[in-house]
């Protein structure tokens, strides 16, 4: 469970990336078939999970480092 917590944001963005890079393949997509990514459904998944994903981890918050860390790195 406190995997879950650490990593909650991730987890939400790669479900919010999966939604939107689905929505993206239904109403934009690519009606010829030959754009590599956008004209298969699971691809367009995969791709929006892994932006969505490394877009809200960004936000995510490191844990503060005391001064006792800090000098016993020199």
């Amino acid at each position: 469970m406190t995997i879950l917590k650490k990593y909650r944001l991730t987890v939400i963005g790669f479900l919010v990336g999966a939604v939107g890079g689905y929505l993206y393949y239904y109403f934009v997509g690519c009606s010829t078939g030959t754009c590599p990514i956008t004209s298969n459904p699971w691809r367009m998944t995969l791709y929006g999970s892994l932006l969505g994903m490394l877009l809200f981890d960004m936000f995510r918050k490191e844990p503060q480092k005391s001064k006792d860390d800090i000098n016993s790195n020199k």
